[in-house]
């Protein structure tokens, strides 16, 4: 589905799929000290969104979520990044190897702790076209 190139110095990803009829690219890199998605129907980088775990004391990890660029007012573009930062903090190469596991890797300090840069040019922000990137986007993650 996806291509993976390997370059200097961004490992980077392309897929192209269909959500609800639309053409829809996503590329996944995996900087040093980012994670960047973007996942575009319209060819434009759209509300472009931050989200990053909250350091603290707190045994339970929580997340925020910020929009830099774009649609303030779309709650579900939020979801979207907030379920990807948390995908990412428990799936990532040195968290768990098991779905099984998840319940364990939300409540441990595994997982990447790399903020996410997530671009979102959607045609519309129904719940089904968000839930097929964050389907896509994980299972084809660098992280």
């Amino acid at each position: 589905m996806g291509s993976l190139e390997e370059q200097f110095p961004v490992p980077q990803k392309k897929l192209s799929l269909e959500i609800k009829g639309n053409k829809t690219d996503v590329v996944i890199c995996a900087y040093e000290d980012h994670f960047f998605v973007m996942a575009t129907q319209l060819e434009t980088m759209g509300t472009i969104l931050h989200a990053r775990k909250e350091e603290g004391v707190s045994v339970l990890p929580t997340f925020n979520v910020s929009v830099i660029f774009g649609k303030r007012d779309e709650p579900m573009l939020v979801a979207c990044a907030r379920q990807l930062i948390e995908h990412i903090r428990c799936f990532s190469k040195s968290a768990c190897d098991d779905a099984i596991m998840f319940s364990f890797c939300v409540y441990s300090n595994s997982g990447s702790s790399k903020p996410l840069l997530l671009s979102l040019g959607l045609k519309d922000h129904s719940t089904e076209t968000l839930k097929g990137v964050v389907s896509a986007v994980s299972e084809n993650g660098l992280w």
